[in-house]
C-alpha cells in the first residue's frame, strides 16, 4: 500500500442515521451492519480502533488470571456491553459476574446490578472515555470495583478502585506496577510483567517401546 493510500481515506463510511433524541440502549442489537465491539456513550455510538499488541497482550494475560482465580460461583466476561440506562452500553475489556448472570448463547449485554468488577484497558484513542467517562457512569450504575490498566514502558500499571457508597463515586485503592496482589473482590495475585513473557512450551510426550 503507498503512503498517499494509507494517509488519505476515499470512503465514503456508511454511518447510521439516528433517530430524534439519539440510539438507545436497545438499538445496538438492531442497528444493522455495525463494526465489531460499538459502544453507546450518552446515545452517541463510538467505534473500536484496531487493537495494538499490548492491549490484546494485557488483555489476555488478566482474562486468563482472572479466569483462574475466580471462584466457580463468577464468571469472566470478555468484550461484551452492560446497559447502564437508556442512553449507555459501554464495552468493558472484562467484566466478573456470576456465572447465574448469564441467560443464554444469544445474550449480548449484561445488567450492572450484575457486574462485580469492570475492566478498561486504555487506548490511545479512548484516553478521555476510559480515564473520566466510563468510571464515572460504573460508579453511577453501582458496579462496586473498577481496574483502570494503562501502559508504562511496554508493561501494565493496574489502577484499583472501590465504589464509595457515600458518594456513590470511586476511590482509589492502590497502583499496581509489576504485580496485582488483591483480595477483593476475591483473591489474585497476577505477574504483570508477564504480559510480554512466552508461555512455556510442553515438553513432548515420551515414546515408549514395547518389549520384545
Amino acid at each position: 500500500m503507498s503512503a498517499a493510500a494509507e494517509d488519505e481515506w476515499e470512503g465514503p463510511y456508511a454511518y447510521p442515521m439516528p433517530p430524534p433524541g439519539g440510539w438507545t440502549a436497545d438499538d445496538l442489537d438492531r442497528i444493522p451492519g455495525l463494526p465489531p465491539h460499538t459502544e453507546l456513550i450518552d446515545g452517541g455510538l463510538f467505534f473500536m480502533s484496531p487493537q495494538t499488541d499490548f492491549h490484546m497482550a494485557t488483555l489476555r494475560l488478566l482474562e486468563n488470571a482472572l479466569a483462574g482465580a475466580a471462584p466457580d460461583t463468577l464468571y469472566v466476561v470478555r468484550e461484551m456491553t452492560t446497559k447502564l440506562g437508556k442512553r449507555d452500553r459501554p464495552e468493558p475489556d472484562l467484566m466478573v459476574v456470576p456465572y447465574s448472570a448469564r441467560t443464554g448463547s444469544r445474550q449480548t449485554w449484561y445488567d450492572p446490578k450484575d457486574v462485580i468488577l469492570a475492566v478498561e484497558v486504555v487506548s490511545e484513542d479512548s484516553e478521555q472515555r476510559d480515564r473520566e467517562v466510563k468510571p464515572r457512569k460504573y460508579a453511577g450504575a453501582r458496579i462496586r470495583h473498577f481496574w483502570r490498566v494503562e501502559e508504562n514502558g511496554g508493561l501494565p500499571v493496574v489502577y484499583v478502585y472501590e465504589l464509595d457508597p457515600a458518594t456513590n463515586s470511586y476511590a482509589v485503592t492502590g497502583i499496581h506496577h509489576h504485580r496485582l496482589e488483591l483480595t477483593e473482590p476475591f483473591p489474585v495475585d497476577i505477574d504483570l510483567t508477564a504480559v510480554n513473557r512466552r508461555p512455556p512450551v510442553a515438553p513432548p510426550p515420551e515414546e515408549t517401546t514395547s518389549a520384545e
